[in-house]
């Protein structure tokens, strides 16, 4: 029989904990959340980690904008997401209105409209043959819709195929 010993919670300094994250930050772009919920991993929380964020944020390891743009240019080249589900996403991690217009602006309105597309192409060919053609325009607009693009440019995408 093996006997089970309680952890032993390792508690940090100060310096320790900024550096840790510091090192969390610099592997690659976090919000202010994320620092904060990494903090309180570490077992610090109230003023203390406040400070540790702030000397973060003094330091250029935090940045709000930057985190918001490149989770958007992120998020759009690589998941082919829309535009509403990247919103979401930020606003679930606390990210300022300010930031998030901002962070908009990195996705190209030619590029958005040509992903949309090519989105909806490889959507409609992986559809069951067969179907009856409203039922198959409105799956493919619910799963376009579904993966954050706007349902008035789903639908313009869907007639301009003629789908």
């Amino acid at each position: 029989m093996r006997l089970a010993f309680p952890e032993k919670k390792v508690v940090y300094t100060a310096e320790q904990a900024l550096e840790a994250l510091q090192h969390y930050c610099a592997y690659q772009d976090r919000c202010h959340k994320e620092a904060r919920e990494k903090l309180h991993e570490l077992g610090y929380y109230g003023d203390p980690a406040e400070e540790v964020i702030a000397d973060l944020i003094r330091d250029k390891y935090l940045d709000e904008e930057r985190f918001a743009r490149s989770y958007a240019r992120g998020k759009f080249k690589m998941k082919r997401w829309g535009r509403y589900r990247i919103r979401a996403e930020l606003r679930q991690r606390q990210i300022s209105a300010y930031c998030i217009k901002k962070a908009m602006t990195e996705i190209d309105e030619g590029e958005y409209y040509d992903t949309l597309l090519r989105e909806l192409e490889r959507r409609n060919a992986a559809e069951k043959p067969g179907q009856h053609p409203y039922l198959r325009r409105r799956k493919l607009a619910e799963y376009l819709v579904k993966r954050g693009f706007e349902s008035g440019l789903v639908w313009q995408a869907i007639n301009d195929l003629e789908l």
